[in-house]
């Protein structure tokens, strides 16, 4: 079919095992939160690690939740060229 290449994800992609991590704040306990194993905390920011590939739905499932992305940022920063 014409331009279903595009539409399919690329295996070799070099995003792929890349984790983000996300720094949330105002998460707070509700109905939704109270099926999770454990409590969500309201006073300070928590730091969540994501796969690029999950990064769309965990921005829904924070806003949901009620909280607010603060920061996001990749688990390992790239390290500095030392092109001299």
């Amino acid at each position: 079919m014409l331009g279903q290449s595009a539409l399919t994800k690329a295996s070799s992609s070099t995003s792929d095992g890349r984790i983000f991590v996300y720094e949330v704040a105002g998460l707070r306990q509700n109905e939704q939160t109270d099926k999770n194993s454990y409590a969500v905390r309201s006073s300070s920011t928590v730091l969540i690690q994501v796969p690029y590939s999950r990064m769309n739905n965990e921005m829904r499932r924070i806003t949901r939740l009620g909280g607010r992305i603060v920061d996001i940022r990749p688990l390992s920063e790239p390290e500095p060229s030392a092109d001299i």
